[in-house]
């Protein structure tokens, strides 16, 4: 076992250690800290001051002013977070002599000293699964939808979305089917999918090209797979093996537990899966800390010769507040090895009413998502600079977004969200691929120096008659306001489909020479083929979307 356990706290010494991540460390600190609902105790006084001095230690490089305002005040608050945080769950007797009949109390589960199903990408069901034993818990989603764009695309596609895919037609989102098997302290959970989501979501790993054996096709009806170990220590650790959801984003990959269906820029830009490895780990009750080493972001295979790396942290002080932190490192462009990225994807919910004796407005909440990430390397800067040493300027690639949802529940039944996001993304390094031939016209404009900015709006109406089913019906515009070409390449004059589509002049791909590849993805013929034909790309588009999700 020490085997396995010495090369993990020596991973999590150096991040902790690392000059870098000072900063992060002390600022969520201070976030605890700011929290009341403190109310364990620990007996051990000298460890928690040696603990919070160590916290105290940690950032004095960070700067003069940081240093100065570490009074004994807060000296004093980060003593209680480390009684927080690291309180014992064993009965204490301070006696010279422990008493025979003294027993350990089991650890809480995480999170449950409290109701969050109200949070965003968190499931609302509170009832007990459809399908329970001792050994598996049963999950079986059922997501289709209904969308009609009022673009009027001829070929019926759908540009720019993970959600959907297809206009003006009722299609299968997504099917999922599996569950949890744990067998004392051996876990697992497999998750199919199919439907749509099982074409929409693999095409946008560009992994899957790199050597032999056709990943996309190997791993598409997959949306979780994994096998792990847990080990009752503090309020739990788990380490797990194989596909699991990112996490970025804020939203889920199950629609069932998302406020809106569309997600804005901000979650259908980022990853929605990682391959790899996963170690859970609950301090209390109220934290989850949480590493990730994989093959890269949103991909089954591997980019370079170097794995991605990433932290997530959840913390909920109350029933009414949730904080996410995620942290990625990777290096995750084709053809560029010395190419890195780092991203940030940082959220905040809040409940500010929850009345549940009121009979028309129960609960009203709000999430709001900042995401911040840039690459540096074979050729491109986060900001744009000039080499001092060659003289060649040096494009920007960053990422910078934010979105804003706010819900009202009305009633039992009903509950309404409105929001929208927005994205700046120069150099497209994260923009999703459109479809068809456009793909094609992307593919050629898209690099250093490209330039891409957007915004959306949502509003969305839930119908939930019972726990496991819910209708919505939303109306979502997005836009692009700036989109620009790589130098000396020809720019796209829109983005999503217009009325004449982006497949082909009839709109069907089995005419004008279409050929397949392996995975089943459709391969255009040469632009010229088809007598001077181009996709039909617009800058906007207004639609609205009909879901139908039920869960069990």
């Amino acid at each position: 076992m020490n085997a396995i356990v010495s090369p993990i706290l020596t991973i999590i010494k150096n991040f902790i250690m690392a000059q870098k991540n000072k900063l992060i460390i002390y600022s969520l600190l201070l976030l605890l800290v700011m929290q009341s609902e403190v109310y364990s105790q620990y007996n051990d006084e000298n460890t928690l001051t040696s603990l919070a001095s160590a916290g105290k230690e940690v950032v004095t490089s960070a700067g003069t002013s940081m240093r100065n305002t570490a009074t004994k005040k807060q000296d004093a608050s980060l003593i209680t977070v480390f009684k927080k945080l690291f309180n014992s769950k064993k009965v204490i007797d301070t006696s010279d002599e422990k008493p025979k009949d003294s027993v350990e109390t089991p650890a809480s589960e995480p999170f449950a000293f409290g109701d969050f199903s109200w949070l965003n990408g968190t499931s609302r069901k509170t009832s007990a699964p459809a399908f329970d034993s001792k050994y598996f818990t049963g999950d079986v989603t059922f997501d289709l939808n209904y969308t009609h764009s009022y673009n009027h695309p001829i070929d019926n596609t759908v540009v720019g979305s993970t959600a959907l895919a297809r206009n003006n037609e009722l299609q299968l989102s997504f099917m999922g089917v599996g569950g949890d098997i744990h067998v004392n302290n051996v876990r697992g959970r497999v998750m199919m999918q199919f439907g749509t989501r099982s074409t929409v979501v693999p095409r946008n790993d560009g992994s899957s090209y790199k050597g032999q054996y056709d990943l996309q096709t190997i791993y598409r009806y997959i949306s979780e797979a994994y096998a792990g170990y847990h080990w009752n220590k503090w309020h739990g650790i788990n380490l797990d093996a194989g596909i699991f959801m990112s996490y970025i984003g804020l939203f889920s990959y199950n629609n069932f537990e998302n406020w809106g269906y569309q997600p804005s820029y901000t979650s259908d830009n980022t990853p929605w899966f990682f391959n790899g490895l996963r170690l859970q780990t609950f301090p209390s009750d109220k934290l989850k800390v949480e590493l990730w080493l994989i093959n890269g972001w949103q991909s089954y295979g591997m980019f370079n010769h170097s794995p991605g790396a990433g932290a997530s942290i959840y913390y909920r002080p109350n029933e009414n507040v949730d904080y996410v932190f995620n942290n990625y490192y990777g290096k995750d462009d084709e053809g560029a090895p010395g190419r890195y990225r780092i991203h940030l994807d940082y959220s905040y919910e809040r409940r500010y009413y929850n009345n549940s004796h009121a009979k028309f407005l129960k609960q009203a909440a709000f999430s709001i998502t900042g995401d911040f990430g840039f690459e540096n390397g074979d050729g491109v800067s986060p900001f744009g600079k000039t080499d001092s040493k060659t003289g060649t300027y040096l494009p920007a690639q960053n990422f910078i977004s934010g979105m804003f949802y706010n819900r009202l529940w009305l009633g039992q039944r009903f509950a309404w969200t409105f929001g929208g996001g927005y994205i700046h993304n120069p150099g497209q390094y994260l923009v999703l691929a459109p479809t068809g031939y456009a793909d094609t016209l992307f593919q050629q404009q898209t690099g250093p120096g490209s330039t891409w900015e957007g915004w959306d709006c949502m509003s969305t109406l839930d119908y939930m008659p019972s726990q496991n089913i819910t209708l919505k019906l939303e109306f979502v515009h997005r836009a692009i306001t700036k989109m620009g070409a790589a130098p000396g390449t020809t720019p796209l004059t829109g983005y999503f489909a217009g009325p004449g589509g982006v497949t082909s002049p009839s709109g069907f791909a089995n005419t004008g020479g279409y050929t397949y590849a392996s995975n089943g993805g459709s391969i255009a013929p040469p632009l010229s083929s088809w007598g001077g034909w181009m996709p039909d790309l617009r800058k906007a588009e207004s639609r609205i979307i009909l879901a139908f999700l039920v869960r069990f």
